[in-house]
């Protein structure tokens, strides 16, 4: 009798804690169904104006919570090129800006709308990947169109989600991405001579997504 009645208060509290797990969750559910963020990045070109390495790079995500582990969400995001952008950490990225070597004779305008998917691995940790469809423009000095063509332009990330504040409604997202295009039509001859002499993908870039969760 006595082991009877341990068993039974020993299930009731399971139940307990069962439904007010369920509960949480649910109110998780609601609360954070959606999140938007941007990448800190574009908080550098404030102030910069037409400098020539001003990238005026603009992004925003927008996207909902599927549950736990799955998280989807639309990508729009538009930048300015001043020099290819497969050219690697190690073969002297920095260092050829300092020295303007590799400019382009103009500018690469590259806008697009995407989709992202988002997969929660352990904790705050995480992997996704982004597809971005780009209109590309392409401008001379005096910012005047020289063509237009296509890049489908994909992105592979590792990061971590930490969440703060009162109800975890903020968060930061620091990360490492690769990026790759192997869809690029219509360059220019001027460009695509510069463009052949690197990569047509980018490896290891930092980056820090900030976002808030509704």
């Amino acid at each position: 009798m006595k082991k009877l009645l341990i068993i039974s208060l020993t299930l009731c509290a399971l139940n307990g804690f069962a439904q007010r797990g369920k509960e949480t969750l649910k109110k998780d559910a609601i609360d954070y169904k959606y999140r938007v963020s941007f990448p800190a990045i574009i908080l550098g070109n404030i102030g910069k104006g037409g400098e020539r390495t001003n990238t005026q790079h603009i992004e925003f995500h927008v996207k909902r919570q599927l549950d736990s582990k799955n998280i989807i969400g639309v990508k729009f995001a538009t930048w300015r090129l001043f020099q290819p952008m497969g050219i690697q950490w190690w073969d002297g990225l920095l260092d050829k800006i300092d020295s303007e070597t590799e400019f382009y004779p103009g500018y690469l305008r590259e806008t697009g709308i995407g989709v992202t998917y988002q997969r929660m691995l352990w904790k705050g940790l995480f992997a996704s990947v982004e597809v971005l469809p780009q209109y590309k423009t392409y401008l001379d000095l005096d910012n005047k169109k020289i063509a237009n063509g296509f890049k489908l332009y994909t992105s592979y990330h590792i990061g971590y989600h930490f969440a703060f504040g009162k109800k975890k409604q903020f968060f930061i997202e620091p990360q490492f991405h690769c990026n790759n295009w192997i869809v690029d039509t219509n360059t220019p001859e001027e460009f695509k001579q510069l463009d052949n002499r690197w990569k047509s993908y980018f490896l290891f870039e930092p980056n820090l997504y900030i976002g808030i969760k509704f």
